[in-house]
Order: structure tokens, then C-alpha cells, then sequence
């Protein structure tokens, strides 16, 4: 049993703030929503960020007002989407070790609290959604199809991270839409950047739940790597890099982005050569360590604009 968690392996951390001073009426909503494990909305944040600093910096105070009005969406949203996720695997969790202590599995909640909650949810999301302009919007909105279906995708193939890798990197496409407009072939290589990192990330975090899955019938590219998941996370690391630097290239961006570049490759090496593809805590510590390639590529997109 490790510090902080309940009896067995378990994504519920009782030591964030959401469960111990939230109301206890409360917590199981922001348990739903994730906001005990904040790490997903980061990686839902950083491409918006992204691509809003390549567009505004070095206009400082134009891109902090972006990225305030992204967290409030990022946040709003990851919850629409994680509680949508969980309402459709309301049965699959129940047979998960990690997941069957979540809200709807658990019985803390019913199936019209969750729904209920989603909406209010989206409705901050639509909020944020009526502050961009109408192309921003309109590339915004597209991105609900994704959401919509990531979670059946668990169900029809092996490969479920490709379409959350869509999905959580839309924001690379809507953050440059809102600060100008229209699109850049150098935001269209950092949001492919973005689906193939996601690729690194979420087989990672899917390697927790293998031998669950496997009973239940969840597919993921955990399970369709799991004779040879360093080569192919090797390969998607790779084409993660290789994107980015063709969103340098074509940005164009100086010297200081492909040193930091250099950084987020370190890292991913780091990653996947000393992951433990067994070993459920060293998978959801490596998981959560993509923080760091997330503030090192905002880093790496700013860092020649400033004065």
C-alpha cells in the first residue's frame, strides 16, 4: 500500500486538496472530474499554450490572457471529458483493480449525477468556447467528435491512444486559431508532435492496467506493444521529435528551441529506457513526468522571443 492511497493499487490520491477540503458531498464530483490527478489537465493545457506562444509571444501580455482563458477551458473540458469516459466504463472500471473505486463503479454517485455534472461542465467550456473568434470556434467544436468517441474506441481497436492523442492535442490548433485566425503548417507539425508524445504517454499510463484489461476486454496499445513496447515507444518518441522540428523550422524558430528540444528528447529517452513495463507505480510515475516535456517545449517556443 503505498502513502496516501487507498487498500490496493488505486488512482484515488486521499491526499490532494479536492478530497480533504472539498465539502464530502463534493468530492466524489471532483473525483469524477479529475481534479485529484491535475496531471491530465496539464496535458490537455500545454498544446493550447503552445501554439498560443508561438502565435502571441512576445506579446506578454496578450498570451498570459490566453493562457488564462485556456486553463479555464482545459479544466472545464478534461472534466466534460473524464466524467463522459466514465459513464460510458461504468462496467468496465468495476472489473478494473486501478478504476473500480471511482464514483459511478463505487455506487457514491448515480448515473444522472454524472450526466448532470457533465453539463454543467460543458457549459463552462461552451463559455470559454463564445470568447474565441469564429474560426477558433469553429476548429474548437470540431474536436468533440474525438471526445465523443475515445471512449468506444477501448472497445473496436488497439489502438484507442491514436484517437486521445488527436483529441488531447487539438488545443495546438486552437490555441494559434484564436491569437490569429487561421492555421500554420508549423502548428499542424507541433499538433502531430503532440498525437505521437501522446502516443509515449497514454501506452505508458495503459501499461497499469494490463492484466486487467485483458480480462475485461479493453484494448490498448499497451496490450498491442507488449512484446516489444521500447521499440515502439522508441519510434513514436522519434516521430515526436522529428515533428518538432519541423515546427522550428517552419516557424521559423532560433537556436535556443532545438536546444531545449534536445531537453524533452533526453527525457522521453529517460522514459522508455528505464520504464518498468510491469510495475504499476513506476508507470504512473513516468506518466506523470511528462509535465516536465510539456514546460520545456512552452519554454522552448518562447525562449527567442524574449527582449
Amino acid at each position: 500500500m503505498t502513502a496516501g492511497r487507498t487498500t490496493g493499487f488505486t488512482d484515488i490520491d486521499t491526499t490532494h486538496w479536492t478530497l480533504r477540503f472539498l465539502p464530502p458531498w463534493a468530492r466524489p464530483y471532483g473525483r469524477l472530474a479529475r481534479w485529484d490527478r491535475p496531471i491530465g489537465i496539464w496535458l490537455l493545457l500545454f498544446p493550447c499554450w503552445w501554439s498560443a506562444a508561438l502565435a502571441a509571444a512576445p506579446n506578454w501580455a496578450q498570451l498570459v490572457g490566453y493562457m488564462a482563458l485556456f486553463t479555464v477551458g482545459a479544466i472545464a473540458m478534461r472534466g466534460a471529458g473524464c466524467t463522459w469516459n466514465d459513464i460510458v466504463d461504468r462496467k468496465v472500471d468495476a472489473g478494473v483493480e486501478r478504476t473500480r473505486g471511482r464514483p459511478l463503479p463505487s455506487g457514491e454517485l448515480k448515473l444522472h449525477h454524472a450526466l448532470i455534472w457533465m453539463a454543467l461542465q460543458g457549459a463552462v467550456g461552451a463559455a470559454v468556447l463564445f470568447k474565441l473568434n469564429k474560426f477558433a470556434g469553429g476548429v474548437a467544436l470540431l474536436s468533440l467528435v474525438l471526445v465523443a468517441i475515445y471512449p468506444t474506441m477501448k472497445k473496436i481497436t488497439s489502438w484507442p491512444q491514436v484517437v486521445l492523442g488527436f483529441a488531447f492535442n487539438w488545443g495546438a490548433l486552437v490555441g494559434y486559431a484564436t491569437v490569429t485566425g487561421t492555421l500554420s503548417w508549423a502548428t499542424v507539425a507541433l499538433y502531430f508532435g503532440g498525437v505521437a508524445w501522446t502516443m509515449v504517454y497514454d501506452t505508458i499510463y495503459a501499461m497499469q492496467d494490463q492484466r486487467d484489461d485483458a480480462v475485461v476486454g479493453v484494448r490498448s496499445t499497451a496490450r498491442r506493444f507488449a512484446t516489444a513496447p521500447r521499440r515502439w515507444l522508441s519510434f513514436f518518441a522519434v516521430l515526436a521529435i522529428g515533428f518538432w522540428i519541423a515546427t522550428g523550422l517552419l516557424a521559423p524558430l532560433g537556436i535556443g528551441y532545438f536546444v531545449l528540444l534536445a531537453g524533452i528528447a533526453a527525457h522521453l529517452c529517460w522514459q522508455i529506457a528505464l520504464l518498468k513495463p510491469d510495475d504499476q507505480a513506476d508507470c504512473l510515475m513516468r506518466f506523470k513526468s511528462n509535465r516536465l516535456v510539456g514546460w520545456l517545449m512552452l519554454a522552448a517556443l518562447i525562449v527567442d522571443r524574449i527582449a
